[in-house]
């Protein structure tokens, strides 16, 4: 069995290496061509080139580069049609995926999947329309995401979430954090998390900082600890240094990937709750059973532009998957420190309910179940 696949960025390497591993385990005889980062060539892909140059997607980013991404989508598709193999599977990244998948299509019958299904249930539902013309299966993350791709034309298989397969720290390795941090056992942690990018740190930061003020008053026993994302460490960094309680910032700066996310997992594990921006974060905070409010905000424009395009009342993966609403969400112009520090003092007055929530959560994207890679594989497998 001979495979092409493709993914263009970390989290796509992820899903890419567990799928390969997985098809291994199941047809130990494949082969594997095409484009990919340490995870998947640790799995026997020899990338045709550097997966960081799919890395930039954003709008402003492609412009200078965009001449170079249209030369390597034509190069990837016409490596695809002239290598014949029995399936292609691209990853996320559908600005490039996507395209590629256009070109094959368009000369050849080779069989098409995409794993990671676009979020039309949130917003911009035509692109499961868009997709069907090019991809014949789609393997999706979240169990609710199989109707919508197949009213489309596709067929599509819930095969997992990897969050629910990711290791979870142990009882030692939280109280040795606490050590660590100069932490008694029984001082109640909150993790601050302000996004990855520098323009939700800019836009967040000070609003989590005055939050925090009327929280801190009320438990003033809290201790403080911010993970920051490499890219932005140094701005978060900063960022803090006006809190009213300058708290530890984990700066992931000099650490290999692997003990980064490690201490990152531990950090989660050993709080008490969360104060997040929005995003898949709410998943490894549900992971570590840390309950959160969510928050987030961007510039007016592209405020205005969301609320017209958005499709559901709730934008936190956890109140999407528990059909519940148990997450506070402080979203655009509620994004406000005044009623972040309210939903943190109630949440912290009760944390149960979302608990629960946390949990229907990971049983439903797949917990004590099979492996997501290997869910995957078997999806592909069956419908070849």
């Amino acid at each position: 069995m001979r495979v092409f696949i493709i993914a263009g960025e970390p989290s796509g390497d992820k899903l890419g290496g567990a799928l390969m591993a997985g098809l291994r385990t199941l047809v130990p005889d494949v082969t594997f061509d095409g484009v990919g980062g340490p995870e998947m060539q640790a799995q026997g892909l020899a990338s045709r080139f550097d997966m960081s140059e799919l890395s930039i997607m954003g709008i402003m980013e492609v412009l200078p580069k965009y001449r170079h991404l249209k030369r390597r989508i034509a190069q990837t598709a016409q490596a695809v049609i002239d290598t014949a193999p029995d399936v292609m599977i691209t990853i996320d990244s559908p600005d490039f995926c996507l395209r590629v998948a256009r070109l094959v299509k368009a000369s050849s019958t080779i069989r098409t999947v995409h794993y990671v299904a676009p979020t039309v249930w949130a917003w911009r539902p035509k692109r499961a329309d868009h997709m069907a013309e090019v991809i014949d299966h789609v393997l999706a993350l979240f169990p609710f995401e199989p109707p919508y791709m197949q009213a489309a034309g596709m067929d599509c298989d819930f095969v997992g979430h990897p969050v629910v397969s990711e290791p979870q720290p142990s009882v030692q390795d939280v109280d040795n954090f606490r050590v660590q941090y100069g932490m008694e056992a029984a001082d109640p942690l909150l993790l601050v998390l302000p996004g990855s990018r520098r323009g939700e740190v800019s836009r967040l930061a000070p609003r989590l900082g005055e939050a925090l003020r009327p929280v801190l008053a009320a438990h003033p026993g809290l201790r403080v600890v911010v993970p920051a994302a490499a890219p932005v460490a140094e701005m978060v960094i900063a960022a803090v240094a006006d809190w009213p309680l300058v708290p530890k910032v984990l700066d992931p700066r000099g650490l290999d990937v692997e003990t980064a996310a490690n201490a990152k997992r531990i950090a989660f594990a050993a709080a008490d709750a969360a104060l997040a921006a929005s995003g898949t974060v709410a998943l490894e905070l549900a992971a570590a059973d840390t309950p959160m409010v969510s928050i987030y905000d961007m510039n007016w424009l592209s405020r205005r532009i969301v609320q017209r395009m958005m499709q559901i009342d709730t934008t936190n993966l956890i109140n999407i998957v528990s059909e519940t609403r148990t997450v506070p969400e402080f979203i655009g112009a509620q994004c406000r420190s005044d009623l972040i520090a309210q939903g943190m003092l109630d949440l912290l007055q009760d944390p149960a309910p979302q608990r629960a929530a946390m949990q229907t959560t990971m049983d439903l994207l797949g917990r004590n179940g099979e492996d997501p890679g290997l869910r995957a594989a078997q999806a592909v497998l069956a419908r070849l």
